[in-house]
């Protein structure tokens, strides 16, 4: 039996649909624009990219209802829709054919973005990390299981702020279809069950506020639902 010396954290879950279990997530994989429209609304060529990724810390992850806190140190908080993959069994260098093989199931997530971090860090060379890997920027709705080998390849993708729908697409516009994704994700590193692959957001991306309610969905999954609550209070140092 291992004596730590502190308290080891909980395992970041996710909520299954129709299930009391929970998923428990070991890492969060991202696909950078993986829609033509979102990258040419930031700035890209998509016909010239081939696909990069970004990871969130796993317990960035929270649950479909939540409020969250602005977070700190931004003015420009942008939400981006997005299919989430859960990985189910472990693979390396997979191929494209055997790559749904992996799939545990999908659910809907939103990549919470703070865009002037991100852009203050692409424009001088940096990593995106203070821009997209804060405290709770990854909320996931309940994960659906792959049904009878059924893997999603198309439907409706949608985010709406206030009940005003912002984004609108369907999964057939993806660059990087799933199987492209996890096998080319596969060749860097062996993923495990618990990874989870946020497939990348279509055009229609923008700002919110404290108070916005924030809802989105897919085709087929269970939907999302957060609210933008008031930045946390300023903390004392601990003694």
């Amino acid at each position: 039996m291992i004596d730590y010396v502190l308290s080891p954290p909980a395992t970041p879950t996710v909520a299954m649909a129709g299930e009391q279990g929970r998923f428990p997530v070991r890492r969060v994989f991202c696909v950078g624009r993986n829609y033509a429209a979102h990258a040419r609304e930031m700035g890209k060529d998509p016909d010239r990219e081939p696909p990069f990724f970004f990871t969130k810390p796993a317990d960035a992850v929270v649950d479909s209802g939540a409020t969250i806190p602005y977070p700190p140190e931004t003015s420009n908080l942008h939400y981006e829709i997005e299919l989430i993959v859960a990985i189910g069994r472990e693979g390396f260098d997979v191929s494209r054919e055997a790559a749904l093989d992996l799939v545990f199931g999908y659910g809907v997530g939103i990549d919470l973005t703070r865009r002037d971090l991100q852009f203050e860090a692409r424009d001088k060379g940096r990593p995106w990390d203070w821009g997209k890997a804060f405290d709770q920027s990854a909320p996931i709705a309940p994960l659906h299981r792959v049904p009878n080998g059924q893997h999603l390849a198309k439907g409706r993708i949608w985010l709406a702020v206030n009940g005003t729908v912002k984004q609108d697409a369907d999964l057939t516009e993806l660059i990087w279809p799933v199987p492209d994704i996890i096998s080319i994700l596969s060749r860097s590193m062996v993923l495990k069950p618990g990874d989870l692959i946020m497939t990348g957001t279509p055009a229609g991306v923008g700002a919110i506020v404290a108070g916005d309610k924030v809802t989105g969905g897919i085709d087929g999954l269970s939907g999302i639902d957060i609210t933008i609550g008031q930045p946390a209070g300023k903390r004392s140092h601990a003694a």
